[in-house]
């Protein structure tokens, strides 16, 4: 019996004064079941630590580590994708430590269907030390209407089909990326939140299936972000929150059509989310959660709601003019 051809994979590691999670990280790769043909590891100049670090698995691994001038996630995996030899793209956090079956789950999927375009998985979170737990069957799903479902980190039961993967444990076929990038667009110098949910729902708009596996796994240590976006009610800054409000609203604005953009706006304004509040959310913060920051979390989402709406509008109106004049 003919034994089927492995796949080639890249796994790129954007990384950003870190050193010891990316030591982790590097060295979780090093026990893969099936070993990586490259893995990128991109740093900024001045990040001499995490350079060293991952030039200590040079021998380990086969390593390339790629400067990048650009602050932000984004210039850092767009690098990685260019540089990528890989027939399959392989992206996780320097926080992030891959179970040893993780890239030989991420390649089996690619033999299983040619129109699977990107799979992913669980991101176990750990805070502290101890697991979050959680179980949840609804994972990484678009609703009409504009609210997303994530719980990519408690998904549960079978592999399924979403919208939506999430950035400490995503991969791709790398014909599917094609010409295809991380969005510039997007706001921010370090998470730029929400570019994950920018690049699936244009991969899906191409056409390809992307899937949720809760068996491709990697252990999530969330770590200090070096930017105004620190994470949690600690870290709550109103720039941040803005940024990650446009980011949301420009992603969806490109996605959707004409009817599905003005239902959009209005449940965002009116509605919303406790990540994202509307008018609505924004009261049910103040009122039965007590939270201090409830009015300038409604302040900055509507403003990077209502810039989104704007840049969405202006980015729609060049697309048509371009396909008319083809």
């Amino acid at each position: 019996m003919q034994t089927e051809t492995r796949f080639p994979v890249t796994v790129i590691v954007p990384t950003y004064r870190r050193p010891d999670r990316l030591v982790h990280c590097l060295a979780a790769l090093t026990r893969q079941t099936l070993p990586p043909s490259q893995v990128v590891v991109t740093v900024r100049p001045e990040d001499t630590r995490s350079a060293d670090a991952a030039q200590a698995f040079a021998e380990a691994l086969p390593l390339d580590i790629v400067a990048v001038t650009v602050p932000g996630v984004v210039a850092a995996i767009n690098r990685g994708i260019d540089h990528a030899r890989g027939a399959v793209v392989a992206i996780t956090d320097d926080d992030a430590a891959p179970h040893p079956d993780w890239l030989e789950r991420i390649e089996a999927w690619y033999h299983a269907d040619d129109r699977i375009g990107g799979v992913g998985g669980r991101d176990h979170v750990f805070h502290d030390g101890v697991p979050e737990t959680g179980a949840a069957r609804d994972v990484g799903r678009l609703q009409w209407f504009g609210r997303v479902i994530g719980n990519h980190h408690i998904g549960t039961g079978p592999a399924r089909d979403v919208d939506v993967l999430k950035g400490a444990n995503w991969s791709f076929r790398r014909s599917a990326i094609g010409d295809l990038r991380l969005n510039t667009r997007l706001r921010g110098t370090g998470a730029q939140v929400q570019n994950e949910l920018d690049f699936s729902l244009r991969m899906r708009r191409r056409g390809w299936r992307l899937v949720y596996d809760p068996n491709v796994a990697v252990d999530h240590f969330p770590s200090t972000r070096h930017d105004i976006d620190r994470r949690g009610e600690a870290g709550f800054h109103p720039q941040a929150k803005e940024n990650a409000a446009f980011n949301d609203t420009l992603a969806l604005m490109d996605h959707f059509g004409p009817a599905n953009r003005a239902v959009f706006a209005a449940w965002a304004l009116l509605v919303g989310t406790s990540e994202f509040p509307g008018l609505v959310q924004g009261l049910r913060l103040a009122l039965l959660r007590r939270d201090r920051h409830a009015a300038a979390k409604l302040r900055a989402t509507l403003r990077g709601r209502v810039a989104g709406f704007r840049d969405g509008k202006t980015d729609r109106r060049e697309k048509d003019g371009r396909e008319t004049a083809a």
